[in-house]
């Protein structure tokens, strides 16, 4: 989870929403996830938007591309459009996970057909911060 201090002033947006994350596993398909939250002053947090990204589909969906161990991709995760104002005083959050289990399919790590497996793998993913 990554948090803003609260804001100082109310902060508006409009339009899309997307979160670009710079990624590895150690599976060869997993999923990613992203919520964009709104925090208030007591610590509830109230969903705005969210959306997913299977990473076979990262370069579109008309192909399958696998992800290799000890590389680095590049996913981008669609929360589609939002309009909202934060309230002085919020702080935003943007939540990131492997899985959002049962308001998303799940992926089982195989890169097999996820709807009729059996046997599934533990994706160990990391998010990579700055820099190349």
């Amino acid at each position: 989870m990554y948090t803003t201090p609260p804001l100082e002033q109310p902060m508006t947006i409009a339009g899309t929403v997307r979160a670009v994350l710079y990624v590895s596993s150690d599976a060869k398909d997993t999923d990613f996830t992203a919520k964009l939250l709104d925090v208030d002053p007591n610590g509830k947090s109230w969903n705005i938007v969210n959306g997913i990204a299977r990473a076979r589909y990262r370069e579109g969906l008309t192909k399958q591309v696998w992800m290799g161990k000890d590389r680095v991709y590049r996913v981008e995760v669609s929360l589609k459009a939002t309009a909202i104002r934060f309230a002085r005083g919020h702080r935003i959050r943007l939540h990131l996970s492997s899985s959002d289990f049962p308001l998303y399919e799940r992926n089982l790590n195989t890169g097999g057909n996820n709807y009729d497996e059996t046997t599934w793998l533990k994706a160990i993913n990391t998010i990579h911060h700055g820099g190349k």
